[in-house]
Protein backbone atom coordinates (compact mmCIF):
# COMPACT_ATOMS: atom_id res chain seq x y z
CA UNK A 1 0.00 0.00 0.00
CA UNK A 2 1.24 3.22 -0.86
CA UNK A 3 0.30 6.68 0.15
CA UNK A 4 0.17 9.87 -1.86
CA UNK A 5 -0.79 13.12 -0.27
CA UNK A 6 -1.12 16.18 -2.19
CA UNK A 7 -0.64 19.89 -1.88
CA UNK A 8 -0.30 23.91 -3.97
CA UNK A 9 -3.59 23.49 -5.86
CA UNK A 10 -5.56 26.54 -6.14
CA UNK A 11 -6.63 29.47 -8.68
CA UNK A 12 -4.18 31.25 -10.43
CA UNK A 13 -4.81 34.05 -13.13
CA UNK A 14 -3.39 33.31 -16.63
CA UNK A 15 0.66 33.85 -16.71
CA UNK A 16 0.70 33.00 -13.23
CA UNK A 17 1.89 29.89 -11.90
CA UNK A 18 1.84 27.26 -9.13
CA UNK A 19 3.57 24.31 -7.83
CA UNK A 20 2.22 21.27 -6.92
CA UNK A 21 3.62 18.61 -4.33
CA UNK A 22 3.02 15.04 -3.81
CA UNK A 23 4.39 13.13 -0.82
CA UNK A 24 4.53 9.41 -0.91
CA UNK A 25 4.60 7.14 2.20
CA UNK A 26 4.16 3.10 2.67
CA UNK A 27 5.10 0.31 0.28
CA UNK A 28 7.53 2.06 -2.07
CA UNK A 29 9.20 -0.22 -4.79
CA UNK A 30 13.07 0.11 -5.62
CA UNK A 31 12.08 0.99 -9.18
CA UNK A 32 9.42 3.44 -9.31
CA UNK A 33 8.21 6.04 -11.46
CA UNK A 34 5.95 9.22 -9.90
CA UNK A 35 4.58 11.95 -11.20
CA UNK A 36 1.10 14.12 -12.55
CA UNK A 37 -1.74 13.31 -14.70
CA UNK A 38 -4.47 15.85 -15.11
CA UNK A 39 -8.19 15.40 -16.14
CA UNK A 40 -10.49 17.72 -17.44
CA UNK A 41 -14.05 17.96 -17.21
CA UNK A 42 -15.32 15.63 -19.83
CA UNK A 43 -12.12 14.44 -20.82
CA UNK A 44 -9.58 11.49 -20.04
CA UNK A 45 -6.96 11.48 -17.52
CA UNK A 46 -3.39 12.18 -19.46
CA UNK A 47 -0.19 12.37 -18.33
CA UNK A 48 1.43 15.47 -18.18
CA UNK A 49 4.92 14.23 -17.19
CA UNK A 50 6.68 11.34 -14.34
CA UNK A 51 10.13 10.27 -13.51
CA UNK A 52 11.54 7.16 -12.55
CA UNK A 53 14.13 7.17 -9.27
CA UNK A 54 16.17 5.29 -11.52
CA UNK A 55 16.35 8.33 -14.19
CA UNK A 56 19.64 10.26 -14.81
CA UNK A 57 17.58 13.21 -14.28
CA UNK A 58 15.88 14.85 -11.66
CA UNK A 59 13.54 17.01 -13.55
CA UNK A 60 11.72 16.50 -16.79
CA UNK A 61 9.86 19.23 -19.00
CA UNK A 62 5.95 18.42 -19.63
CA UNK A 63 5.19 18.05 -23.62
CA UNK A 64 3.59 21.79 -23.21
CA UNK A 65 6.93 23.04 -22.03
CA UNK A 66 5.58 25.04 -19.51
CA UNK A 67 5.65 22.76 -16.23
CA UNK A 68 8.61 21.04 -15.12
CA UNK A 69 8.32 17.50 -12.89
CA UNK A 70 11.07 17.25 -10.41
CA UNK A 71 11.48 14.87 -7.86
CA UNK A 72 13.39 14.09 -4.91
CA UNK A 73 13.74 10.62 -4.04
CA UNK A 74 15.33 10.74 -0.29
CA UNK A 75 11.74 12.63 0.75
CA UNK A 76 9.67 10.53 -1.86
CA UNK A 77 8.31 13.67 -2.86
CA UNK A 78 7.05 14.80 -6.53
CA UNK A 79 7.05 18.31 -7.72
CA UNK A 80 5.24 19.90 -10.53
CA UNK A 81 6.17 23.12 -10.98
CA UNK A 82 3.52 25.04 -14.00
CA UNK A 83 4.51 28.31 -15.16
CA UNK A 84 2.51 30.66 -17.87
CA UNK A 85 -0.33 28.90 -17.03
CA UNK A 86 -3.05 29.43 -19.27
CA UNK A 87 -6.95 28.72 -19.10
CA UNK A 88 -6.65 25.07 -20.47
CA UNK A 89 -4.33 23.80 -18.01
CA UNK A 90 -7.35 23.69 -15.66
CA UNK A 91 -7.99 20.53 -14.73
CA UNK A 92 -7.71 18.11 -11.35
CA UNK A 93 -4.30 16.99 -11.03
CA UNK A 94 -3.12 13.90 -9.49
CA UNK A 95 -0.31 12.60 -8.17
CA UNK A 96 0.67 9.19 -9.50
CA UNK A 97 3.01 6.26 -8.20
CA UNK A 98 3.82 3.01 -10.66
CA UNK A 99 5.42 0.10 -8.43
CA UNK A 100 7.66 -1.66 -11.23
CA UNK A 101 8.60 -5.29 -11.13
CA UNK A 102 12.37 -5.80 -11.05
CA UNK A 103 12.27 -5.82 -14.72
CA UNK A 104 11.35 -2.17 -14.94
CA UNK A 105 8.63 -2.29 -17.59
CA UNK A 106 6.15 -4.15 -15.99
CA UNK A 107 3.64 -2.30 -13.03
CA UNK A 108 2.76 -3.99 -9.93
CA UNK A 109 0.95 -1.42 -8.44
CA UNK A 110 -0.50 2.01 -9.41
CA UNK A 111 -1.26 4.62 -7.22
CA UNK A 112 -3.16 7.71 -7.20
CA UNK A 113 -3.78 10.57 -5.53
CA UNK A 114 -7.22 12.23 -4.48
CA UNK A 115 -6.66 14.70 -6.98
CA UNK A 116 -5.83 18.72 -6.48
CA UNK A 117 -8.24 21.44 -8.44
CA UNK A 118 -6.43 23.99 -10.31
CA UNK A 119 -8.21 26.64 -11.71
CA UNK A 120 -6.64 28.84 -14.37
CA UNK A 121 -8.63 32.06 -14.65
CA UNK A 122 -8.39 34.73 -17.92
Amino acid sequence: QVQLVESGGGLVQAGGSLRLSCTASGNIFGINDMGWYRQAPGKQRDLVASIGNGDSTNNKVSANGRFTVSRDNAKNTVYLQMNNMRPEDTAVYYCNLKNYYFDGRRVRDTYWGQGTQVTVSS
